[in-house]
């Protein structure tokens, strides 16, 4: 009997789909199933699935009408029965260890309801800098520490090459339909409802770039609906009881996050620049304050709250050296968002 299904949604994905059909076929973990939801596709991805199925029986075919990837998980999570899911996409290769170690893993830590892995993207060719600049700092988050620290930075595990508990995930809803991303959604529900996280340091899994990629396609993966998802969850999460929010940056970011914790009623106080032209002046309503100047509003507050929305390469960790010798906190006086 399988106790992990692999959930793999495909959308004329014929070009791929057998790298990475072939890539399961040799999964050093025997007990496994395979559940591919079609999504409607108009290739040939449907006769390759069929075929496919016909030779192992391990494979199952779901057939919808398209409706979308998150249709798509929707049905293919509900077909698994498994105690644990296996995500990956239909262009991905996965490493013939790697369902072996992350449910081995997951069974020897009960505390853990996702767990992750380092990944590489290919071809390496076309795999663009800011690709590489993401996938460099998601492989940094290894324990549950760094990537609850750093989750609303961005998107802290790469969807396509984590295993979790079905039983969590449903617990928190599944996948809903938002107008941000998906997976980004899931872990920030998980976030919320203290779900530990973990990440294998081995590199499990490739991960295809491609200009069609849905993250540079689909709008739920903007800039703007990034910073909509974390306006949406640091209300529900680190701005409860905060009698102030002192957003770090007054830039494009900075900005744009502030407009969104307008929409859920945050008690935003001020800006921090270092920018002499901008010091003095105010953006939406707030005051830009010098960084020498944030101690003195600090202390007129009872339970304040900074976070760094810088978007400039390189600036997090600048702004990170500058709030840790002032003696804040990250992860409870400050939190990283950009």
């Amino acid at each position: 009997m399988p106790i992990v299904s692999v959930l793999m949604p495909c959308y004329n994905a014929s070009k791929t789909l057998l790298e990475a059909l072939d890539s399961l076929s040799r999964q050093t973990f025997p007990n496994f199933e395979v559940i591919a939801v079609d999504d409607g596709s108009t290739d040939a991805t449907q006769k390759i699935l069929q075929e496919w199925a016909a030779r192992d029986k391990r494979l199952h075919v779901i057939s919808r009408p398209h409706q979308g990837l998150i249709a798509a998980l929707k049905a293919g999570l509900d077909a698994c029965n498994t105690p644990y899911v296996a995500r990956m996409d239909a262009d991905d290769r996965s490493y013939p260890e790697r369902l072996s170690r992350q449910v081995a893993y997951l069974e020897a830590h009960p505390e853990v309801s996702v767990v992750g892995c380092l990944v590489e993207g290919f071809p390496e060719r076309q795999v663009r800098p800011g690709f590489r600049i993401y996938i460099d700092w998601l492989n940094s988050l290894l324990s549950d520490k760094d990537i609850r620290r750093e989750i609303f930075i961005e998107s802290p595990l790469p969807h396509p090459g984590v295993t979790f508990r079905r039983q969590v995930i449903l617990q928190v809803g599944g996948y809903q339909e938002c107008v941000w991303a998906e997976d980004y959604d899931l872990w920030l529900r998980l976030y919320l409802a203290g779900a530990r996280f973990a990440k294998l340091p081995e590199i499990l899994l490739k991960w295809r770039e491609h200009p069609k990629r849905l993250t540079r396609t689909d709008g739920r993966y903007s800039l703007e609906n990034f910073l909509r998802a974390k306006a949406f969850y640091l209300a529900r999460g680190p701005l409860v009881r905060r009698d102030a929010v002192i957003v770090w940056g007054a830039g494009m970011v900075g900005r744009r996050l502030v407009k969104q914790l307008e929409g859920q009623n945050t008690p935003l106080t001020a800006f921090v620049d270092i920018d002499p032209r901008k010091i003095g002046c105010s953006q939406r309503g707030l005051p830009i304050i010098a960084a020498e100047e944030l101690p003195a509003i600090w202390k007129s507050f009872t339970h304040p709250v900074i976070l760094a929305a810088v978007g400039a390469y390189g600036a997090r960790q600048i702004i990170r050296r500058r709030l840790i010798q002032m003696g804040y906190d990250e992860g409870d006086d400050w939190w990283g968002v950009a």
